[in-house]
This record gives C-alpha cells, sequence and structure tokens, in this order.
C-alpha cells in the first residue's frame, strides 16, 4: 500500500500557522545510502501533507515513546536469495543529505539503489508496472527517471506553490495507468498526462469557495490514488474543508461513482484495496474520533458501502481493523483489534494479524500474536505469504518507519529498511 497517513483533510491555509507547534520531532535513526553516509527519516511534511499536520491537532496523543515487540532478524544468506522479495521493492527515504528521494530494493532484499537525486524532498512517487520507472513529485513538478534511475524529464512543471490558494497550485499523488501510457495525478484537479502525446487533460476540476478576505475554503477536490486491477476505474480521494471521502471514477464514461452507506466510515483511497476482479474494494480505519473504526466493503459498480466490522464493539469498546486485503486464495487478510476507550478516542490499538473469509467474520482465525501497535503501513506479497510492514520509532509519528517482513508461519521478522515510506512494489 502507498502512503498510508490517516488523511483527516481540513483547512490547509490553517496548516502553516500550527505547523511547528504540532509535530512530533522524530529521532535521528541512522540509515545506510549509497553513498556510505547516514541520513535521518524526514521529519517534516511537504505541502501535500500539511492536511494530515492539522488533523493531528483534532486527536490526542498517546504520551511517551515506546519500544517495538516485534522480533527481528539478520537477512542470512538463503538458499535462492532473489526470492526473497516477490519483486522489487520501491520506498521513500532520505538521502545522505536528510532528504527524502526514491530507492529501490531488489529481489535479494539487500541491494538497493537510489532512483530520485533532488535538491528537495521528494513527496509522492508511483511505479510503473511495465518496466519499473518512476514518476515523482518534487519542487511543485511533475518528473520521471527510467527505471536505471536516469534520464530525468520534467513531465509538468507547477511553478511556485501559491501558499494562499494550495488547492489549485500544488501537483500531487502520480499513478500510473496498468498499461503504463498515463499518468493520473492532482493538480488544480483531476489529471491524466499522456506519454505519447506529452500532454495533459483535466477530467474533474477541483471545487472551490472563497469565503472572503483572501481565505479559500475547498468544497470538493480530487486526487488520484489507485487503478482497478482491469484498468477500467481509478480510485480517487475526495477532500473538503473538514473530512474526506473516496469515489470511483469510470475511465469508459467518465462518470464518477460516488460512495453511499457506511454512515461514519472513514472511506478514504489511503485505506483502500482493491479485489482482484475489481469488483469490489475493502477498506479499513484502526483510529476513532472524527470518523468510525471499523472494516468495509464497496461495490464498485454502484458505491454502496457494506459495514463487515462495525467500529462500535458495545460496552465502551471498539473494533479498530487496519491493512485489508483479499488474496488469490479467496481470503481476507487484516489487522484486527477490539480495545476499550471510554472517550471514544483511539489513535493506535494493540492490532493482531487475523484471517478469515471475505465477509470478514467466517472463520476467523489469529495468524500472530505479535503486537502490531506501531504499525503505520503496510504492503501485502501478492500471495499473502508474508506482509511487508514498518513500524514507527515511537507513538506520536504516524507515517512510515523501520521495514519488517513479517511472515504467518513464525519464522522471525527481517528487517529490510531502517525507514520506509509510501512502500510499492515494482514489475
Amino acid at each position: 500500500m502507498s502512503k498510508h497517513v490517516r488523511p483527516l483533510i481540513v483547512f490547509f491555509t490553517l496548516a502553516s500557522a500550527i505547523l511547528a507547534c504540532v509535530l512530533p520531532q522524530i529521532p535521528p535513526i541512522s540509515q545506510p545510502t549509497p553513498g556510505g553516509g547516514t541520513a535521518i527519516p524526514p521529519g517534516s511534511p511537504d505541502l501535500e501533507d500539511l492536511g494530515t499536520v492539522v488533523a493531528l491537532t483534532l486527536t490526542a496523543f498517546v504520551p511517551g515513546p515506546v519500544e517495538s515487540t516485534a522480533t527481528v532478524a539478520t537477512i542470512s544468506s538463503p538458499e535462492n536469495p532473489t526470492s526473497l522479495l516477490p519483486r522489487p521493492l520501491y520506498y521513500l527515504a532520505s538521502d545522505g543529505t536528510g532528504i527524502n528521494q526514491v530507492f529501490r530494493l531488489e529481489q535479494d532484499g539487500t541491494t538497493r539503489r537510489q532512483m530520485t537525486s533532488e535538491s528537495v524532498n521528494v513527496s509522492d512517487y508511483d511505479v510503473s508496472p511495465v518496466d519499473g520507472s518512476v514518476a515523482y513529485v518534487a519542487n511543485n513538478r511533475l518528473l520521471h527517471v527510467n527505471a536505471g534511475g536516469s534520464e530525468r524529464r520534467v513531465l509538468m512543471n507547477g511553478g511556485e506553490a501559491d501558499p494562499n490558494n494550495l488547492f489549485m497550485s500544488t501537483i500531487s499523488s502520480p499513478v500510473f495507468s496498468l498499461d503504463a501510457q498515463t499518468l493520473a495525478y492532482g493538480y488544480k484537479g483531476l489529471r491524466f498526462y499522456s506519454f505519447s502525446s506529452d500532454q495533459s487533460r483535466l477530467v474533474l476540476q477541483n471545487l472551490i469557495d472563497d469565503a472572503g478576505g483572501g481565505i479559500l475554503v475547498p468544497r470538493e477536490l480530487y486526487e488520484p490514488e489507485r487503478y482497478s486491477p482491469d484498468g477500467t476505474k481509478l480510485l480517487i480521494n475526495l477532500s473538503y474543508y473538514e473530512g474526506g471521502s473516496s469515489a470511483i471514477y469510470d475511465l469508459a464514461t467518465n462518470a464518477l461513482v460516488r460512495l453511499n452507506g457506511g454512515e461514519g466510515a472513514l472511506i478514504w483511497a489511503d485505506n483502500n484495496e482493491w479485489s482482484a476482479d475489481s469488483s469490489s474494494i475493502y477498506s479499513a480505519n484502526p483510529s476513532m474520533g472524527m470518523f468510525s473504526s471499523g472494516l468495509w466493503r464497496v461495490d464498485a459498480a454502484t458505491g454502496e458501502v457494506t459495514t463487515l466490522i462495525p467500529g462500535d464493539a458495545g460496552g465502551g469498546n471498539y473494533n479498530t481493523a487496519d491493512e485489508a486485503y483479499l488474496a488469490p486464495d479467496g481470503q481476507l487478510y487484516f489487522f484486527l483489534a477490539t480495545v476499550p476507550s471510554p472517550e471514544g478516542i483511539i489513535m493506535r490499538s494493540p492490532l493482531q494479524l487475523v484471517r478469515s473469509a471475505p465477509d470478514g467474520l467466517t472463520g476467523r482465525t489469529v495468524l500472530s500474536e505479535e503486537d502490531f501497535q506501531l504499525l503505520n503501513e503496510a504492503l501485502w506479497a501478492p500471495d499473502a505469504s508474508f506482509v511487508v510492514a514498518t513500524f514507527a520509532p515511537m507513538q506520536e509519528v504516524y507515517q512510515g518507519g523501520q521495514a519488517e517482513i513479517v511472515y504467518l508461519d513464525g519464522r522471525p521478522n527481517v528487517v529490510l529498511a531502517p525507514f520506509a515510506l509510501q512502500m510499492k512494489w515494482g514489475p
């Protein structure tokens, strides 16, 4: 899964005023780089992430650093080292100068290549499912490099972002189509860039209201997240003045299918996964507050939302779920916990790894007794034989962390990177 940031999108113009006082400080974590130096994990968001920073002020932090209970192991020459990972693993991490770049970890689990070399942070990126090239955003430009990290070119230059009108001046979220001939991205709305014509077209324009006094209020913003497995639909984020949702854009009809049902649910594209047949989307939310925790299934044709596991478990207890994946074996894999919260606010809970039928209930079995309380992001192996998880260095950090393979058969975890963010499989 891509960027796992618990987005409760709120009024962006407030972000710059409160950024310094709400952003948790991430302690230095030594990280190897291609040049042999060390680097510090990213500790501040880019323009595209300011909504998340503001959202953190709406919820209570759990005080105090916590040590991860995960058991880790050093990678030790497996019989076939190229099979440690099914595909190359891409992620964001800081280089020797502390700047976020795109990195690729090869299938042996040790060989790492730096794909970008920007002078400012790379904020968003995606990997071509055809050739492993990378499209990314840095300095409000949409850029592209080949699979070797060379032949850098600018696909779209957004210029200097207007701090008073970030909604209409910031480039974000490039997403490759299945044939890699098109890039969906956000800039003044939902756009599609064609590699063959070197042209972009705007298909959904952001809706902005002028509240006067230089204050601009987002009525509805559009940003792509991921294509369906059959390539006919695009899951997109919808952002509002406070809160957010998802919708499904049909590429053949240019129609926007909005979600209905699942009242109180946070159906946000970043927390969602398509089913292999493209007929449905599974969404999970492990936090409780402005939106409900729980697990839901979305009908991709109608937008109908079905609650599989409700947030309220009764008696002051709440169900928290995360990172649901419907695997090729027809089973649903996800993280789950039922925790007490008299105040009805949960930011982190001690999740367990479980498996069930697609309804989230039938035959539900706990697969690991490990405590996943510091889980920030998870990327499932295509066959669900393991999951790559990132664990935060402390309670207050909600983006990225140490990346580890978590096996479902009881083998010890394998550490892949000291810090990773926005993990994606390459081809």
